[in-house]
């Protein structure tokens, strides 16, 4: 008998799996146990024809593969490899001292060579947490393995390979292992343009503010207008303003987009804010997350520290707008399954647009709008209540006039110097929150903020006078203080004061912004 180690992954957590090959006397057959699911009890097969063709032959007797431990559900195809070698091993081919500390990943093919497979970074992170010292993958996942420190990564292209280098002989010369491209038809867009300018979009001096005030605070935006006045332009131009991942949230993004199968080959480590746009036909299960058989990350997750982008709101189905509920408040995805219950980090800034109506002509200048009052009401209510609450910014777009459009080519800032003072204000929020566990405004809870970081006397009353008039409820109230914040550290102000407070109830409700904040548009 013999012992090879793989990782088993459920949602970002790994936990070492322990192969078990058994060759014993009795009647020729192979069987795999252990919560194997069909994907797993399939590689039998795969790993019956890459034995023999990788140098020795099948045993003629009961072959037994047990993956423990046995109460933790095992899929994917990634456990071929161990399962290979712990045959060579069985039939002591190989030396299983040599084992040991060492962790295998990798699907075989049925010549023996290695095919790449998702998920390589978080398993490796978990291989170096339960404190093996070398992990073998495919070739194409060396540079995402490598990411991991104090493991060393050996990267192979096939069964025969691994055995001698096992053994200490002269390894074979095996064709390259091509990349996994499992991201072609996944229905979004995983990483936005990041030499966008919101210099581009003119005569909407309004809303380009609030997208830069969205992205100096974190704040999630609601974007409402007709068609072709800029929505999907600002949108598409918020995570050029955001900036660079810190080192470990670019780990965990990268994990991220390796477990789904769309980390770039030639880019393991994502240094910017993913940037994902689902198309409005999208299932719950590619927004969400989920799977019949292997549960997988969704576009809320693949967003995680970017930007979710849902274009054309109200035509996305019910469930998936509803189910934005939990992530918005909680920053997580919990997606449950008979068999597995998988957890993935989902802190995304959301960005909606939408159409004022069916027909999008509702309030232009240009066009009529053929739609009735019911049929607006009813488009309307197709983004829920409880969903447009959790969203901090509101902003309503019209066409601009021609004036609009002249004195907004005239006095833009450049890119550079709004990106700047989106990172000024990002690092005032950081010494400010320094010691807790949140870093931008919007990750604040109300009572954290309310207790230790309230606005100026004058600004609180102010907020004190809109509750108490029923105006905004006690989470609305919390939500402008976080956005006075982020306007206060954007006009670089110790305390948000009654003008910051009131331009956070305007950028709330879809009012005309005013105050000295405006001047941030203003070229420098």
């Amino acid at each position: 008998m013999a012992a090879v180690h793989s990782i088993a992954l459920d949602g970002l957590a790994g936990r070492p799996v322990e192969v078990e090959v058994d060759i014993a006397s009795g009647l020729s057959a192979t069987v795999v146990v252990g919560l194997a699911d069909t994907t797993v009890s399939e590689a039998r097969n795969r790993v019956r024809s890459a034995v023999v063709n990788s140098g020795t032959s099948w045993p003629d007797t009961r072959v037994t593969i047990s993956l423990a431990p046995s109460s933790l559900p095992k899929s994917g195809s990634h456990y071929d490899l161990a399962m290979g070698l712990g045959v060579f091993a069985a039939k002591a081919v190989v030396p299983a001292d040599l084992l040991a500390k060492s962790v295998f990943l990798g699907e075989l093919a049925l010549d023996g060579r290695l095919r790449a497979v998702r998920g390589v970074l978080p398993a490796t992170l978990a291989a170096s947490e339960a404190g093996f010292e070398r992990v073998f993958v495919p070739e194409s996942n060396v540079a995402e393995a490598a990411l991991v420190p104090a493991v060393d990564v050996v990267g192979v292209r096939s069964l025969r390979q691994v055995v001698a280098m096992l053994r200490g002989e002269e390894e074979p010369d095996d064709p390259p292992v091509p990349p996994l491209n499992e991201g072609a038809d996944s229905g979004w867009t995983a990483l936005g343009p990041s030499d966008l300018d919101l210099a581009d979009v003119v005569g909407q001096e309004d809303a380009s503010l609030a997208t830069l005030i969205a992205a100096s605070g974190g704040h999630h935006l609601l974007l409402t207008g007709p068609p072709g006045v800029g929505k999907t332009m600002l949108a598409q131009r918020l995570p050029a303003l955001l900036p660079d991942l810190d080192p470990q949230d670019s780990l965990e993004v990268s994990a991220l987009h390796s477990l789904a199968g769309v980390l770039p080959s030639d880019l393991p480590m994502l240094v910017r804010p993913p940037f994902l746009e689902p198309h409005h036909t999208a299932s719950a299960v590619a927004v969400v997350g989920g799977g019949s058989r292997i549960v997988r990350p969704g576009a809320m997750s693949l967003a995680h520290h970017g930007v979710l982008f849902l274009d054309e709101a109200p035509e996305f189905a019910i469930n998936v707008l509803e189910a934005l509920r939990q992530p918005l408040e909680s920053g997580q995805v919990v997606v449950s399954r008979a068999m597995q219950t998988a957890t993935f980090p989902a802190r995304f800034q959301l960005v909606l647009a939408t159409n004022p109506c069916p027909c999008g002509h509702s309030g232009s200048v240009m066009q009529r709008c053929e739609c009735s009052a019911p049929m607006r009401r009813r488009y309307a209510d197709r983004l829920s209540g409880p969903i447009r609450d959790r969203i901090d910014i509101h902003r309503t777009l019209v066409e601009p006039s021609r004036r609009d459009v002249a004195e907004g080519l005239e006095s833009r800032p450049s890119m550079t110097d709004l990106v700047a003072r989106v990172a000024g204000a990002r690092a005032r929020q950081r010494a400010r929150l320094a010691g807790t566990p949140w870093r931008v405004n919007a990750s604040v809870p109300g009572v954290e903020l309310r207790k230790a970081w309230p606005a100026h006397e004058a600004g609180t009353r102010l907020l004190e006078r809109q509750v108490r008039g029923h105006k905004i409820t006690p989470r609305s109230a919390d939500r402008v203080l976080r956005l006075a914040w982020s306007v206060a550290d954007l006009c670089e102000r110790d305390r948000p004061t009654i003008d910051d407070v009131q331009t956070a109830l305007d950028l709330r409700r879809g009012s005309p912004i005013g105050g000295d904040v405006v001047r941030l548009l203003e070229a420098g």
